[in-house]
C-alpha cells in the first residue's frame, strides 16, 4: 500500500478491539492517544496518555483513526456514554484537524443516525454529523455490525449481545444478510487501514457488508 505520507499517523482508542488491530496493521509509525497506559503491541508505536476533555496540541500528521467507544453499562449512565462516544470523539477530531490531519477514519456503528429512536444509535449518528462538519478533506466512517474479538485479552468484559450474535451467525450461517453478520474486529481495522489512505475527497461510509469486502484477507 502506498501511504499518503511517510510521517506519523494518530490513533485514539487503541485499548479496544478495533483500535488495537489498527495499531497492529498500520504499516508506518503511529502515536497512540490513550486514557490509560498499555503495552505497545509492535515496534514503531509511541504512547501518549491524555485526558480527552483537555487534549494537548497533537503532533503534525496527515492520517488519523478514531476507535473510541464504550457502552452505557460500562460508562454507568447515558451522560457518561455520550461524553465518550460524542464528546471525546469530537474533541479528538478537532485536535487532529488542528494538527493538519486531512484523512480521518472513525469506527461508528450499524444503524447510526441522529434520527434514530435508540439512544445508542442516536449518539453515534450525532457524532457522525459532527465529524462531517470538522472539515476533513477525506472522512471515512465505518459502521460495523456486532464485533467479534477477544475482549478478555484486553481486560474488557464480554458483551452478551456480541456473544449471542456470534452464536446466531454460526447457527444460521449464510441465511444472515452479509451486512448484519457479526464481523471480526481485525476485518474492520483492515478495511480502514486500506481505505483511509486512498479514499476520495468527501465522506465515504462503509457499512458492515462493505467492511467485510474491503477487509477480506487476500
Amino acid at each position: 500500500m502506498t501511504l499518503p505520507t511517510q510521517g506519523l499517523a494518530l490513533l485514539a482508542g487503541a485499548t479496544g478491539l478495533v483500535g488495537r488491530e489498527i495499531a497492529l496493521q498500520w504499516p508506518g509509525p503511529m502515536q497512540l492517544l490513550v486514557r490509560r497506559p498499555l503495552a505497545l503491541p509492535r515496534p514503531g508505536l509511541a504512547l501518549q496518555v491524555v485526558d480527552f476533555t483537555a487534549l494537548p496540541a497533537l503532533p503534525p500528521a496527515e492520517v488519523a483513526f478514531c476507535a473510541l467507544g464504550t457502552t452505557i453499562k460500562v460508562a454507568g449512565s447515558q451522560a457518561a456514554f455520550r461524553a465518550v462516544d460524542f464528546g471525546a470523539v469530537l474533541a479528538y477530531a478537532q485536535a487532529c484537524r488542528a494538527a493538519g490531519v486531512r484523512r480521518f477514519g472513525v469506527v461508528s456503528a450499524l444503524g447510526a443516525s441522529a434520527r434514530s429512536g435508540s439512544f445508542y444509535s442516536h449518539v453515534k449518528g450525532e457524532a457522525e454529523d459532527a465529524l462531517r462538519a470538522v472539515g476533513f478533506e477525506h472522512l471515512v466512517i465505518a459502521r460495523p455490525s456486532l464485533l467479534l474479538g477477544d475482549r478478555h485479552a484486553l481486560g474488557q468484559p464480554a458483551r452478551a449481545g456480541e456473544q449471542w450474535g456470534e452464536r446466531l451467525a454460526g447457527w444460521l450461517g449464510p441465511l444472515v444478510p452479509r451486512g448484519l453478520r457479526p464481523i471480526a474486529a481485525a476485518t474492520v481495522a483492515r478495511a480502514l487501514v486500506r481505505t483511509v489512505p486512498v479514499a476520495a475527497s468527501g465522506v465515504t461510509v462503509l457499512d458492515s457488508a462493505a467492511l467485510q469486502a474491503a477487509g477480506a484477507l487476500p
